[in-house]
């Protein structure tokens, strides 16, 4: 089983920036972000094919959030830009070892982090 630590969440104003970062025991072949507002649906944002290094998002995120990786130190971040209050929640981490349901947002990944909380304040 994977293990996946993410942190960096944290209150900001609407506009603002904040950089999630997601710290894997192991990389596996997609590594995405979900997120869960209280009350909805969790929702994936972005997703990351480490090889090639191919990433996907959401239409609610695309131009806005990037995702990327640091292999030798196993870690995927989310940069997140333009935040808006309907980016609120907790976001998580996750980890699939099968290529073919990377950035497909209904299939469920095999591995999930505990999640960090993100307030964006209008």
């Amino acid at each position: 089983q994977v293990q996946l630590v993410e942190s960096g969440g944290g209150s900001v104003q609407a506009g603002g920036s904040l950089r999630l970062s997601c710290q894997a025991s192991l990389l596996r072949e997609c590594m995405s972000w979900f997120r869960q507002a209280p009350g909805k649906e969790r929702e994936g944002v972005a997703a990351i094919l480490v090889i090639p290094n191919v990433t996907y998002y959401s239409d609610s995120v695309t131009g806005r959030f990037t995702v990327s990786q640091d292999i030798a130190s196993r870690t995927v971040y989310l940069q997140m830009s333009s935040l808006r209050p309907e980016d609120s929640g907790e976001y998580f981490c996750a980890a699939e070892n099968r290529r073919h349901h990377c950035g497909e947002w209904s299939h469920s990944p095999t591995s999930w982090g505990q999640g960090t909380q993100v307030t964006v304040s209008s």
